[in-house]
This record gives C-alpha cells, structure tokens and sequence, in this order.
C-alpha cells in the first residue's frame, strides 16, 4: 500500500530563457516548500541557465 501524503514529489525543471522542460528530479516536499531553481544545461540554448521548477 502507498502511504497517502508522499513526503518526495516529482517536478519538471524548465529553462528560465526558452521555457523548454529538460530535466525531471524528485524533491521533498516538507523541507522545500518553495520552488527549485538549479544552474542547468540547456541543449536547446546550448549553455548554462538557471532553470525552475514548473507544475
């Protein structure tokens, strides 16, 4: 049986200049209520951007 309020979560991670959705990760959610923003490469951009959490 799965529990009914799972503490990790999967988000999507999207680049923050061309809004494409590249990564998925997995974060918990009572120790990081606010939104994931990590230093990623974009391979649409082709360097570095800092890239968000999206819903």
């Amino acid at each position: 049986m799965a529990r009914k309020t799972e503490a990790r979560v999967i988000i999507h991670l999207a680049c923050t200049e061309c809004k494409e959705q590249t990564y998925t990760t997995t974060k918990n959610r009572r120790s990081d209520s606010q939104r994931l923003e990590l230093r990623k490469y974009c391979p649409r951009c082709r360097r570095h951007q800092p890239h968000r959490e999206v819903k």
